[in-house]
C-alpha cells in the first residue's frame, strides 16, 4: 500500500466473487455479512459524500495513484472483477491528489478520459512500472512532452491530445479529484470506496480476492437500503 505522500487470471476471479445467493441475501436484508468486521475489514466513514452514481446503481470508487505498486498489483484483477460486476454496481476510478507528481498522473488519467482512450490504462501502469517511465517530473513542460509522447506513441494526435490536455473538463475533473482527495481523508492508496459511504482495501480485506468478496457484499448491503 501507497502511504501519502509518496513518500490474475481466472482462479483468482473465481475465488473472489460470490455467489448469487449471497449477493441476493445481502440485497435483501440490507445488512453487511457479519463475517466483514466494522473497523477491521472496512471503516464506515464519518463524514460521508454523495455517490455520482445514476440512480438505482451503487458506486464503487477506487482511488489511486499510477506510480503506486500496490495500484498496479491490485488493477488486473479490478478490470476482471469489473468485466463481471453485479449490473447494479458502477465502478469508476480516481486518481488521488497529494502532491506535484501525483497531479500530474492525474492530468495524464483524465485526459485519457477525455479522448475516450480508457483502453490506454493500464498501458500508463505498465509504462511506470515495466518500461520505466515514470510519466512525470518536476518540469511541467518536461512532463507535458512525456505524455504527449506517451499518447502519440499510442495513436493520439497532437491536435487530439493538447485539445484534450487543455480542456475545461480535465480542469473540472482535477479540481474535483482534489476536494474528494481531502473529503475522504485519503491516506493511503489504493482504497475503495463504496457509495461514498465505506472505505477498504487489500490489506483491510485480508487479500485481494477477499477485496473482490467484500466490494460485493457492501454494494448488495446498499443496493438493500
Amino acid at each position: 500500500m501507497t502511504s501519502r505522500p509518496i513518500a490474475f487470471g481466472s482462479a483468482l476471479v473465481a475465488a473472489a466473487l460470490l455467489s448469487f445467493a449471497s449477493l441476493d441475501a445481502c440485497a435483501r436484508t440490507g445488512e453487511v455479512p457479519a463475517k466483514w468486521q466494522p473497523g477491521t475489514n472496512y471503516t464506515q466513514l464519518e463524514v460521508p459524500q454523495a455517490p455520482t452514481a445514476a440512480k438505482g446503481k451503487v458506486e464503487v470508487l477506487e482511488i489511486f495513484w499510477y506510480g503506486c505498486g500496490h495500484c498496479f498489483a491490485l488493477d488486473p484483477a479490478l478490470e476482471s472483477w469489473n468485466a463481471g460486476k453485479p449490473e447494479y454496481v458502477e465502478f469508476t476510478r480516481m486518481p488521488v491528489m497529494w502532491g506535484p507528481a501525483h497531479a500530474q498522473h492525474a492530468k495524464l488519467f483524465y485526459t485519457l478520459r477525455a479522448l475516450k482512450r480508457d483502453d490506454l490504462h493500464a498501458k500508463v501502469f505498465a509504462a511506470i512500472h515495466e518500461g520505466g517511465q515514470m510519466l512525470a517530473s518536476p518540469n511541467e513542460v518536461a512532463t507535458r512532452e512525456m505524455h504527449q509522447k506517451f499518447m502519440a506513441d499510442n495513436g493520439v494526435t497532437t491536435k487530439d491530445f493538447n485539445a484534450a490536455y487543455d480542456s475545461m473538463t480535465v480542469a473540472t475533473q482535477l479540481r474535483r479529484a482534489e476536494t474528494l482527495t481531502q473529503a475522504y481523508q485519503v491516506a493511503s492508496v489504493p482504497v475503495i470506496i463504496v457509495n461514498g459511504k465505506y472505505s477498504t482495501g487489500v490489506s483491510l480485506a485480508g487479500g485481494i480476492p477477499q477485496l473482490l468478496n467484500l466490494i460485493n457484499d457492501l454494494a448488495a448491503s446498499e443496493k438493500g437500503r
